[in-house]
């Protein structure tokens, strides 16, 4: 068959039905998944659900977040209708835009509470720059390890690392540990994805572990060391630092098989759990909906994390392979370091549940990635 000839026929093929299962669907045509979607309404909606009960049936908040999570839709569906080549092309330029932003915050950065986090815009209010990086990070990384043959090599891994580390060193500064180990892990999940060869992720295992003493000697803060030796025996300071996390166990214990029931937890509603609509509200949660409301609760996560996998799974080129994973990776971990340090097993870093609490930016950013995942799926 003669080149034109072939490329006729590739061209009519699906308007002759020859390949209908080719055509996009309706769901396709707005770029938009349905079952991820699904999960995501559902999550949302069960964080309404507790968050009005953990903050003492405050209806104002309850009011804000369905308003931020309202947005986030619109957020995910505007991103949704952006082709993956576009976010390409622009990953450079807003890894470079984000680490401009933090480096504002680190020269005339608004202080709170002993942080430096913030930058004040006049009429806009104040915005978190580190917020930017969390899409930013492995817009950028997927960027630079796809334009190259994969796996990548060691000049590739060596730069990517620096790419890395610039952004966390400037978030940890601030300081904000937990948000610069997530976008630390969001970096290291695209490059693990792109092929490393064990060898090269056990050495960094190794030297990680090397890191360790020096980092708790010279680099940690004197609240974040009380934070690991309070994780290891809270009762050392039971009114004190080990507060939260004995109360925080005693909501998730006392709640048992079924829980106490909707709007009768006492931990949260007597105001024994610290911050039970925001970052403990998963104990507030396990106290009212026991095991069974546990399990719904990662059934939901679960499907989310599969989700995005598959789409990662079935995507056909290295960009919005990396991005979907390193996506789908990240989420698993805001989740695991929140249920862990609510649990007891990890420090208490001030990471949210996806969701569920209380927070308009973190909502907002996490339906823009996931409107970045459809992009990749919907726009082939």
């Amino acid at each position: 068959m003669a080149p034109s000839s072939q490329y006729k026929f590739l061209r009519h093929a699906p308007r002759d039905g020859l390949s209908t299962a080719m055509l996009p669907s309706r769901w396709q045509k707005i770029h938009i998944d349905p079952w991820l979607t699904l999960f995501l309404i559902l999550n949302a909606l069960l964080g309404l659900t507790v968050l009005y009960s953990a903050s003492a049936e405050n209806t104002g908040l309850v009011a804000k977040q369905a308003m931020s999570f309202s947005l986030g839709l619109l957020v995910m569906f505007g991103m949704a209708q952006i082709p993956p080549k576009v976010y390409q092309a622009f990953a450079l330029y807003f890894y470079l835009f984000s680490v401009m932003c933090l480096v504002a915050v680190k020269l005339f950065g608004e202080v709170r509470m002993g942080a430096q986090r913030w930058i004040d815009i006049p009429g806009a209010g104040s915005v978190q720059p580190s917020e930017f990086m969390k899409i930013a990070m492995p817009l950028m990384i997927a960027w630079f390890l796809s334009r190259h043959r994969l796996p990548p090599n060691f000049k590739q891994v060596f730069l990517s690392l620096l790419l890395i580390g610039i952004p966390f060193i400037l978030i940890a500064e601030q300081p904000d540990l937990g948000t610069s180990l997530l976008i630390l892990a969001s970096g290291i999940f695209v490059l693990f994805l792109s092929g490393l060869p064990w060898k090269i992720i056990l050495a960094a295992i190794a030297a990680a572990a090397a890191v360790i003493p020096i980092a708790w000697q010279f680099l940690l803060h004197d609240y974040q060391r009380q934070r690991v030796l309070t994780l290891i025996n809270p009762a050392a300071d039971a009114l004190g630092t080990g507060w939260n996390i004995i109360q925080s166990e005693t909501a998730i214990g006392s709640g048992g098989f079924m829980g106490k029931g909707y709007l009768l937890g006492t931990q949260s509603h007597l105001h024994f759990l610290p911050e039970g609509h925001t970052d403990f509200i998963i104990a507030a949660f396990s106290e009212e909906f026991g095991l069974i409301g546990i399990i719904l609760l990662i059934v939901i996560y679960f499907a989310i994390i599969f989700r995005t996998f598959q789409i990662s799974l079935n995507c056909f080129h290295n960009f919005g392979r990396l991005v979907a994973g390193a996506f789908g990776l990240s989420f698993f971990v805001y989740v695991f370091v929140n249920a862990g340090m609510v649990s007891g097993i990890l420090p208490i870093v001030g990471v949210p549940l996806p969701f569920m609490s209380y927070g308009g930016t973190a909502i907002i950013t996490l339906m823009a990635t996931f409107g970045i995942v459809m992009s990749i799926h919907t726009h082939r």
